[in-house]
């Protein structure tokens, strides 16, 4: 049987599999989306979509230290020099498109398994990953809900979404 919503048939999707987590011993605040986009998953790279603001939120964040245009791997660099981490809350799913509205089935990933010794912060990367707190941070580290980065959230300005991203990066010691 096929399950159902109001507004019609729910497509369930293929299973999809995650990308593996961005972090180091060294991360002071992790960054937790839901789940990668299509078009991550095929580059295998987080926030590949050119309209996702994930990293002109970062290069506004550190404008003093320019963001690696060339390769992923030397933004991946970048991103962990500055103590930050990225990963998902959600290992596998099944998903059609990329809106979190459309994940079914979802698995959590096991974030504590991560052994981050210097974690101080989780900061959720939008509603869909900052409703499965209770997967994400382990107790005692205080988690933050931030304006998505996603093209689908065009409801906030730029400026106000970078100032709400930056607030946490500070308090955090990492600007």
């Amino acid at each position: 049987m096929t399950p159902t919503r109001s507004d019609g048939p729910v497509q369930e999707g293929p299973w999809l599999e995650g990308l593996p987590p961005l972090a180091s011993p060294h991360t002071v605040v992790l960054v937790l989306g839901s789940f990668p986009s299509a078009r991550s998953l095929a580059q295998r790279q987080y926030y590949a979509h050119p309209h996702n603001q994930f990293w002109k939120i970062l290069q506004a964040i550190w404008p003093q230290e320019p963001l690696p245009a060339d390769s992923y791997q030397e933004r991946g660099r970048w991103l962990l020099d500055r103590g930050l981490g990225l990963w998902d809350v959600y290992a596998r799913c099944r998903r059609v498109g990329s809106l979190d509205a459309a994940i079914r089935d979802a698995e959590a990933n096991d974030i504590a398994g991560l052994h981050l010794p210097r974690l101080a912060a989780v900061a959720h990367n939008g509603a869909e990953s900052h409703r499965q707190a209770r997967h994400a941070a382990p107790p005692g580290v205080p988690a933050y809900r931030l304006p998505s980065t996603s093209p689908a959230h065009a409801a906030m300005r730029f400026e106000d979404k970078a100032r709400a991203w930056r607030e946490v990066m500070v308090r955090h010691g990492l600007v």
